[in-house]
């Protein structure tokens, strides 16, 4: 049996959540004054810049959640919470803005055949939920015994999302 992770990153995950997320807060039931209360917290919000003590005019943010905030994280993962229903053949474990895709197969091409059309549809959903996916830091590793490892090192996985390669790592830190 051969296991794979992919590691995957976001590009400005917190920073890019569409705040159309309301619509889906919905779907989970949430309503009423919980709905207009989570809406006041991240509609009208404004910012502006200071650099050596010039600063700018305000700018209306027109999405992401408040990074450092006790319920950024928390919209986060309810905007990202549909995401396992677009993949079939991978598992996903979600924590906070680190997302991995485990899959397990019994041959190498069994896992690339796998993964690779599940990175398609996370590539669809991702588009659909106006994120983007960091292919640079995105990684992806094999699991298994030294010895098991060892036998398959010559060949090449050919781990793909965006026609780009993902890049094979031997030893990563997640925390999700």
């Amino acid at each position: 049996m051969f296991n794979l992770v992919v590691l995957i990153d976001l590009k400005k995950a917190f920073d890019t959540v569409d705040h159309q997320i309301l619509k889906k807060l919905e779907l989970y039931g949430i309503k009423g004054q919980a709905l207009s209360f989570l809406e006041s917290y991240l509609s009208n919000r404004n910012q502006k810049c200071q650099i050596q003590g010039s600063v700018s005019s305000e700018k209306l943010i027109k999405c992401g959640v408040p990074q450092g905030s006790i319920l950024g994280p928390l919209f986060f993962l309810l905007y990202i919470n549909d995401l396992p229903q677009c993949l079939d053949k991978t598992k996903p474990r979600l924590f906070a803005d680190d997302t991995n895709l485990t899959v397990s197969g019994n041959s190498i091409t069994d896992l690339e055949t796998a993964v690779n059309s599940d990175l398609e549809k996370l590539r669809k959903w991702l588009i659909a939920n106006k994120l983007s996916l960091n292919v640079a830091k995105t990684e992806f590793m094999l699991i298994g015994s030294k010895q098991m490892i060892k036998n398959i090192s010559n060949l090449q996985l050919n781990v793909k999302i965006e026609n780009e390669s993902i890049k094979q790592v031997y030893e990563s830190k997640t925390l999700g």
